[in-house]
């Protein structure tokens, strides 16, 4: 796709503007590169319709750049920069937010770390300053980090009872082992109860860096004041993250696992091997997984499982795509005595698709359902922002939104028999969470 105006280099920076054919309002959302002075890179949707300013960044290296007995400290480390940094301790720095009524937030992922910002344009400075500050200057201080860490081990030790978190985490040891994707992004209670505060900004020095750090910006701003403002609260960041080399690793083929839990219903996990977001076949993958049971109506596990059969209230299929894996889950859950039929239709179903492919019926629906679907993903600032951000950390490119409904399109029936075989079929992986009799 031709970008819609040439580069434009100024005094202050550059600015490159790719006219996104995706309905917001009225109008196409309109991409532009910002580059500051220093150098730093985000992408920017003026919208003036509200004047709110929404900023999202994430820095690549997650919770996967943990060490094993520090699982969770990316996740801690989420909830502790807006308790208190520079001279603001955690009280004033929580009382200067809701006095500015500005919404700021932290998160972990396994590849990135994300924060976001949401702010009214009028009060966007003093905004930008607290954003400055719980990046650049974050405190840790001993009372915020000892309470934050007794709010991660309380839900820690809720979700050992919860089946659905049991066999979430059942299910990613199974596939990736001892790989950091085989840990609990929110850690175990033993490893959160290890982090130290020594570790904490061991941690934070090492991911938070301008090398690795990804921003998209929508709402009431425009480019040149953008350019000011990415120097002033990322200029003073390190150059370079020290991320930890992670390697590559295949899911593993046909792992089985059963934990005992006295609970109504059987969870149930299946899965296997996938494709990264970078593979070729990516898109004919995810209309695949839309047909076989990608989250719709019309999917094939949906009429097998809950239409045909009544066996569950809702079924289906995703991909993970992560930096250095690719897999796809199934999930389900049902009545105890009903699980293995419940496993046995759902493989049935996985292998059936794997061997005969869709049908056109199939394809074109789910093509029409993907392509009409899409805009609604950017119908709220923080949605877009979210899509922008997850477009440059998976490398698209910032002409992808106009690319992706062609590339919807253009795929076939063989190019979905092709990645179908490669995605479902393989052995799959089948781990449950329920009575010992399920």
């Amino acid at each position: 796709m031709p970008i819609a105006s040439p580069l434009k280099s100024t005094l202050f920076g550059a600015v490159m503007t790719v006219a996104a054919l995706v309905p917001h309002g009225a109008e196409a959302v309109n991409i532009k590169e910002v580059v500051s002075p220093g150098g730093i890179k985000a992408w920017l949707v003026e919208d003036y319709t509200v004047p709110i300013v929404t900023m999202n960044v994430a820095f690549r290296g997650g919770a996967a750049q943990e060490d094993d007995d520090r699982a969770g400290l990316a996740n801690l480390m989420s909830g502790l920069l807006d308790e208190g940094a520079g001279e603001l301790d955690s009280k004033t720095f929580q009382t200067r937010l809701q006095d500015l009524n500005v919404n700021l937030s932290f998160d972990a992922g396994k590849d990135a770390f994300y924060g976001n910002l949401r702010t009214l344009s009028t009060n966007q400075d003093n905004a930008f300053e607290l954003f400055r500050i719980a990046l650049n200057e974050p405190r840790f201080d001993d009372e915020p980090v000892e309470r934050i860490r007794g709010q991660v081990l309380s839900s820690l030790k809720r979700s050992e009872t919860n089946p659905q978190e049991i066999a979430g985490k059942a299910w990613a040891a199974a596939l990736f082992g001892s790989h950091p994707y085989g840990r609990p992004t929110d850690g175990t209670v033993k490893t959160v109860e290890g982090i130290s505060v020594d570790d904490l900004k061991a941690f934070h020095n090492r991911i938070i860096a301008r090398d690795n750090l990804h921003i998209a910006v929508v709402g009431a701003i425009d480019a040149a004041r953008l350019e000011t403002v990415l120097d002033t609260i990322f200029g003073s960041l390190p150059e370079k993250a020290q991320l930890k080399a992670i390697t590559d690793i295949l899911p593993r083929d046909g792992a089985s696992d059963h934990v005992a839990l006295s609970v109504p219903q059987t969870i149930i996990r299946v899965g296997g091997r996938g494709l990264k977001r970078n593979d070729p076949d990516f898109i004919p993958a995810y209309v695949a997984n839309h047909i076989l049971g990608g989250g719709s109506f019309s999917s094939r596990l949906y009429s097998e499982i809950r239409e045909k059969r009544g066996l569950a209230y809702s079924v289906g299929t995703g991909l993970a795509a992560y930096d250095h894996a690719g897999a796809y889950v199934g999930a389900a859950a049902t009545r105890a005595d009903q699980a293995q039929t419940a496993i046995d239709i759902m493989t049935g179903q996985i292998k059936d698709f794997a061997e005969s492919g869709p049908t056109q019926a199939e394809l074109e629906k789910a093509k029409s359902y993907l392509i009409g679907n899409y805009a609604l993903r950017f119908d709220a600032s923080q949605k877009i922002a979210r899509q922008l951000i997850g477009i440059q950390l998976d490398k698209l490119g910032i002409d992808y939104i106009d690319r992706r409904n062609d590339l919807i399109r253009a795929v076939t029936s063989e190019d979905v028999m092709r990645a179908a075989k490669r995605v479902f079929g393989g052995p799959v992986s089948i781990i449950t969470v329920g009575p010992s009799e399920s």
